[in-house]
């Protein structure tokens, strides 16, 4: 399956195969990193943190009405809260609710050590509530949205391919205002960490409200095209994400 991917993105006269063992690499790196972070050890992890477009940033904090960020299964993508909280912008994220609830509140403490407020997706909760209260108070909904975990996405054209991808980022961003941003944390050669945001997308102002959200995932799907191709092999996505896949 990381094969398939690593074609989609580099194309059949691509090093697919050096890309594939490179992207394990890179995942056993987010693994490492994550299972080493403690609170104590994180302002230090922040440190080594190059920022690429941190002024559209601050420039949707001043802004006020709140951001939303768009984030692709890239590097490592918790260190990049730091660079978030640094410039006085909290990140809300969702996480699955897992069948071990130890599991799960581990990662939320985790989460809490980089800056990062946890939301799980339990039956009954609104997600989209608990969203709209960060991006109200000024702050940023980090949502990675590069798989259509629950199947209920909406079509796009994404790697040159027809798939689906959530439609959470556009329709909170038309309910709220807030600004949308493609983010991505890339890992550096050596240590630490750069991370790299684009600019805000522009969502369609015409069209009925569904066919704006598709016109705007759309958007975001290549963005998210954009970032993933600064660096391939740091795609850490291993389940099937097009229809081809699952057949």
């Amino acid at each position: 399956m990381a094969r398939r991917h690593m074609t989609r993105v580099l194309g059949q006269g691509g090093d697919v195969d050096g890309a594939t063992r490179k992207m394990f690499a890179a995942y056993g790196r987010y693994w490492a990193e994550v299972l080493w972070a403690r609170e104590k050890r994180v302002p230090a992890m922040a440190a080594a943190v190059e920022t690429v477009g941190i002024e559209y940033l601050q420039r949707a904090r001043d802004e006020g009405a709140g951001l939303i960020y768009a984030v692709p299964h890239v590097g490592n993508w918790e260190v990049a809260a730091t660079a978030s909280v640094g410039i006085g912008v909290p990140v809300m994220a969702v996480a699955e609710s897992l069948s071990n609830r130890r599991l799960s509140s581990w990662f939320v403490g985790l989460r809490s050590s980089f800056g990062i407020e946890t939301v799980l997706a339990e039956p009954g909760r609104s997600l989209m509530k608990d969203l709209q209260g960060m991006v109200d108070r000024n702050g940023a909904a980090a949502l990675l949205c590069d798989r259509d975990l629950r199947g209920r996405g909406v079509p796009v054209e994404f790697f040159g391919e027809k798939t689906t991808l959530p439609a959470g980022p556009v329709s909170l961003a038309m309910r709220s205002g807030a600004a949308l941003l493609p983010v991505a944390c890339f890992f550096l050669d050596g240590p630490g960490h750069r991370l790299v945001a684009l600019p805000p997308i522009r969502l369609p102002e015409e069209g009925t409200r569904s066919e704006r959200i598709a016109a705007g995932t759309q958007l975001v799907a290549a963005a998210l095209e954009e970032l993933i191709r600064m660096a391939p092999s740091q795609w850490h996505l291993l389940q099937p994400n097009w229809p081809s896949d699952r057949a």
